[in-house]
């Protein structure tokens, strides 16, 4: 902007210079009228610095030809447009601090904690409760599991057997028809699911079954009926008088019949050889082996055989030693021919009881598992013979 009117203000010299050449007669021009420029606001900004210029002067020669009249020319004022000023890049001031007035003390902006959101936890839809009382169903109450043949078992032995083994058919013989069910369960028994049971619990099955069949023998037969020619031979409540009590009364197992000789001789003596079971089964009279008040089970079955072997031998009627006649008495039950040989397997043995036969020496052997220590002594030092007791067939009964 200055320096545009730096040159306006020189033109305007020169023309004055030319002007005030002309002849004295010459009548003097009229002055130029005044230009006045439009006031040009400062510009806020600071202005560039510009380096004067230094202009001489024209040597102007005065012309040898008169200066036509010259009518001073109207000077319009030149439209001049603002150069284009791009706004320099503004810096901050500094500010100087005043002595009167503290400067902020400018720290580190203080980062605010950044505000987080707690996760949506999605609560469980929960419906209005309706203000209808909602419809209640009963709950469906299933039947317990069918008690099983063992279950069933122990219930009539608990029942119709004490302590000692002796049976209350009186009272047991109202029972008959729930009997007889218990034992038609066994036609329908899946072999598949006999097959899958452990030897332990095969035996205990077959000791119970034996033992409700005979049960429903001398039930079925209650009270025993006798005439007088068999009462010169048996007692009157003898089991003998009852007909065919081993080979003629059948029961039904997975759709075979069995008598009880026939569980004897294929299931007791030839497939499981466990000599114990001869003396678990029921004979149902007084010599034979008392009967338990419960069922035998797979788990613990050969702990309730030694408690049964010792039960039969603290009778009376099973085992007795006389030392001074030197003898020795058992149950007919364990003599050679009856079960006795049924030993051999477990229990025989050459090194004791020399002066024995071979089924002699295996019950002995095994005797010794279950007596105390002077009976032992005396069957394995002792010279003694060994004789068997008569069989009582009396009826096992309560009264």
């Amino acid at each position: 902007m200055a320096k545009y009117i730096g040159i306006i203000v020189t033109s305007f010299t020169l023309l004055i210079f030319i002007i005030g050449c002309e002849p004295s007669e010459k009548p003097q021009p009229a002055e130029a009228p005044k230009i006045t420029l439009p006031e040009a606001e400062p510009a806020k900004t600071e202005p560039p610095k510009v380096e004067a210029v230094e202009v001489e002067p024209p040597k102007a020669e005065p012309p040898k030809i008169e200066p036509p009249k010259v009518e001073p020319p109207v000077i319009k004022p030149a439209e001049i447009e603002p150069p284009k000023v791009e706004p320099p890049k503004a810096e901050l001031p500094k500010i100087e601090s005043h002595p009167m007035i503290e400067s902020p003390k400018v720290g580190p902006p203080k980062a605010e904690p950044v505000k987080t959101k707690p996760p949506k936890i999605e609560q469980p839809k929960v419906e209005p409760a309706k203000t209808e009382p909602p419809k209640v169903e009963p709950p469906k109450i299933e039947p317990p599991p069918a008690a099983s043949f063992t279950d069933k078992c122990a219930d009539i032995l608990k029942e119709f057997v004490n302590d000692k083994g002796m049976v209350d058919y009186n009272r047991l013989k109202r029972k008959r028809q729930e009997l007889k069910a218990l034992l038609n369960e066994l036609k329908g028994l899946d072999p598949n699911e006999y097959n899958s049971w452990s030897r332990e619990d095969k035996i205990a099955f077959w000791i119970n079954a034996y033992n409700m069949q005979m049960l429903k023998i001398i039930v079925d037969n209650y009270p025993i009926q006798s005439d007088r020619i068999h009462r010169v031979f048996w007692p009157p409540d003898s089991i003998q008088h009852i007909k065919g009590i081993w080979d003629t009364y059948k029961l039904v197992v997975m759709e075979e019949e069995f008598t009880l000789a026939e569980i004897d001789r294929r299931l007791f003596r030839s497939q499981f050889s466990e000599p114990r079971v001869f003396l678990a089964i029921s004979r149902a009279s007084l010599s034979g082996p008392p009967l338990r008040n419960e069922p035998y089970y797979g788990g613990k079955l050969y702990e309730q055989l030694d408690d049964q072997v010792k039960r039969f031998l603290s009778g009376p009627l099973a085992f007795k030693i006389d030392r001074a006649e030197k003898i020795v008495y058992l149950s007919p039950i364990l003599e050679p021919d009856m079960y006795g040989k049924e030993f051999i397997n477990t229990y025989g043995t050459d090194k004791k009881f020399k002066d024995q036969e071979p089924a002699i020496r295996a019950v002995l052997n095994f005797l010794t598992n279950y007596l105390s220590r002077e009976d032992i002594y005396f069957l394995e030092v002792e010279n003694y013979s060994v004789k068997y007791i008569s069989y009582d067939w009396r009826l096992d009964e309560q009264h």
